[in-house]
Parts: structure tokens; C-alpha cells; sequence
């Protein structure tokens, strides 16, 4: 959905960079089904939904494979302000290979949502791309998810933002990475930007490093923390866990609350980690378990599943209520793997 709403996205580049309908498509789906994605919009203080939004889309079975709305609808307080195929587009078929939501002349009714999708960020920064972005030839990804140009954006934000930024991140590291003592960015010879780092050390001058002398545990977590700074837009992070200490892990939850509850910001998480589930913060009302099965995945809110409620109500954590849920069934036999 964000991919269809910014600017120079789209449907058709949103599907083709996935490699057509069929990679988003259901794995169990039968033959022809229309791909279905609705979304519910409301304020963090307000559970009475604002806005809903509705798209179907097939793809033509012969030719050039091109995808298409099979329908597009907003509804507003529960009115309904768009339904499409309307007459013009059943005269031209063309204007289904567009949704309303990427035209600004068509969506001045519901903008908000199109503004609301285009401002989402997601980020699962890998630390090698960061340290060696030379080495990774091509033009990259749009909306760099991965952090080859982090450093980039870190140099092109307001310096007094950055600066405010870089001294609570600072903050932070002092305390989860021994003997960091200043956390700040510079620019080499030529102009390229890097972060520096000057560490305790017994000799004065000796302590200093750059981005590609830290650990990976250290690049991940500033990027975490710069992440979650950086706006008030739906965030979507991947497993933040990777490469950290399971001691800093289990404080990513009330790290997240802390720097978020100004801003009210929806931040959307995958992940394995027991240490991140264990907060007692984490509500079973804010956790879904994925679980594949022949046909599809079956995503389930976790406090709606008996067992799991009760456990929660008993006072164990979702870690302990949920994982083993996630366990495979036939695990035991790696044991046996040759």
C-alpha cells in the first residue's frame, strides 16, 4: 500500500517490483482469485473507525499479464465515498490498471489516507551494506530499507535535529557498549559522512572509530534508536533483536514506549526473540501469531486464543504464553538430521 501511494509508485511498478501478482498472491490460492487488502484507519485516542479502505486486484490471464482493480472503495465514518468499477471505468478498462489512491486529481476525498500510506517506513538495516556501500554495485532500493545510504540521511537532516538525535543515541550507548564515551558525525576528505565514536582508552588520541570499525550489535542499534527518533509515520522493523546483547533486547519494548508515547506512532515488529517478548509490557491484545498451515497462514490475535488468555491472566508473559505455540511440531528430529 505505501509503495502504491508515493510518488512515482503506483499499482502497476507496486506489483511488478514484487514480480507480479502471483508473488503476492496466496500461496494456496486457487486459479484467477483477485488479491483482497482492506484497511481499517482510526486515532490512537479514538477506537471508532475514520477511515477504510478496500482494493481487489486481479491480473489480465493472457498477454502482457498486466494487473488490475477488480474494485476500489473508501468508505469515511462508515459513508462510503468511493466504489469502483463506476461507469467510466467499465466504458474504459485502462483507467482499472490505476488506482484513485496514487492520483492526486482523484483522491482530494480521501488524501489522508494516501498521505497516511506514503508516509509508512520500514527498516532492517544491514550493517555490511552500511559499512561498504561501494561494494554493493547498482542503484539500490527505494526508501534504502536495508541502510545502504543510512549515512547519507543522517547527514541531510537539519543539523540542529541531528545533533539533538545523535546526543540522545549517544545517551543510550553509553550505557549498552562498554567504555563509548561521544557518539558524533563527520565527513572525510572528500566529503563522504561517517559516524565517530571515541572510546575510554589509556592512550588520549587512540580511542577514536568509525562506522566500519563497529560491531554489528552497535550499527543495528543505532539505527534502531535513530529510527525510532526520526518521525511520527507507521514504522515497520524486522526482527530487532539480531546482533544485539539478549540483555538490551529485553529493554527494546520499554525503549520503544518511552520515546514514543509523545508522538502516539504505530510501530510494527517481527520477531522470534524471547528476551523482546518477555516485557510484561507487551499485552496479548498487541500480539498476532502467524501460523502456516495448507491452506495459508492464519494470523490470530494472541489474547484470543483461550489458552493464551488464560496463561496471560495467570501472569505469565507472552514469551512464555506464545512461543511454544510457534515451536515447529517435528523440531526434535533436527537432532537426528544427518
Amino acid at each position: 500500500m505505501r509503495d502504491i501511494a508515493k510518488p512515482g509508485g503506483g499499482l502497476q511498478k507496486a506489483v511488478e517490483d514484487r514480480g507480479g501478482l502471483s508473488k503476492i498472491r496466496c500461496l494456496a490460492a486457487r486459479r484467477h482469485p483477485d488479491v483482497e487488502i482492506e484497511v481499517y484507519l482510526s486515532e490512537p485516542s479514538d477506537e471508532r473507525q475514520i477511515w477504510r479502505y478496500a482494493i481487489g486486484i486481479k491480473q489480465e490471464v493472457r498477454g502482457r499479464r498486466q494487473p488490475f482493480l477488480s474494485y476500489e472503495k473508501v468508505w469515511h465514518n462508515d459513508i462510503q465515498i468511493l466504489n469502483r468499477p463506476d461507469d467510466n471505468d467499465k466504458e474504459d478498462l485502462a483507467r482499472r490498471t490505476q488506482t484513485h489512491l496514487e492520483q492526486v486529481n482523484a483522491n482530494v476525498k480521501f488524501r489522508e489516507i494516501s498521505k497516511f500510506f506514503e508516509s509508512i517506513l520500514y527498516l532492517h538495516l544491514v550493517p555490511q551494506l552500511l559499512r561498504y556501500p561501494e561494494a554493493f554495485s547498482g542503484s539500490g532500493i527505494p526508501g534504502d530499507p536495508f541502510g545502504r545510504s543510512f549515512l547519507e540521511r543522517v547527514a541531510r537532516t537539519h543539523e540542529t535535529t541531528r545533533k539533538s538525535r545523535l546526543k540522545k543515541i549517544e545517551e543510550a550507548l553509553r550505557i549498552a557498549v562498554p567504555q563509548l564515551k561521544q557518539l558524533t558525525d563527520v565527513k572525510d576528505e572528500r566529503g563522504v559522512p561517517h559516524l565517530e565514536a571515541v572510546y575510554e582508552h589509556w592512550r588520549p588520541n587512540a580511542g577514536k572509530q568509525r562506522e566500519d570499525q563497529f560491531s554489528d550489535g552497535t550499527l543495528r542499534l543505532i539505527g534502531l534508536l535513530w529510527s525510532l527518533l526520526e518521525g511520527e509515520s507507521p514504522l515497520l522493523l524486522e526482527e530487532p533483536e539480531l546482533s544485539l546483547n539478549a540483555g538490551i533486547v529485553s529493554k527494546i519494548p520499554a525503549l520503544i514506549y518511552r520515546i514514543q508515547r509523545q508522538k502516539k506512532r504505530q510501530i510494527f515488529i517481527s520477531t522470534h526473540s524471547y528476551d523482546l517478548l518477555s516485557d510484561k509490557g507487551v499485552g496479548g491484545k498487541e500480539v498476532v501469531t502467524l501460523t502456516p498451515g495448507v491452506e495459508g497462514t492464519s494470523v490470530t490475535v494472541a489474547a484470543s486464543i483461550k489458552e493464551v488468555r488464560d496463561l496471560l491472566q495467570g501472569g505469565v508473559s507472552v514469551a512464555d504464553a506464545v512461543l511454544p505455540r510457534t515451536t515447529p511440531p517435528n523440531v526434535d528430529r533436527l537432532e537426528l538430521f544427518k
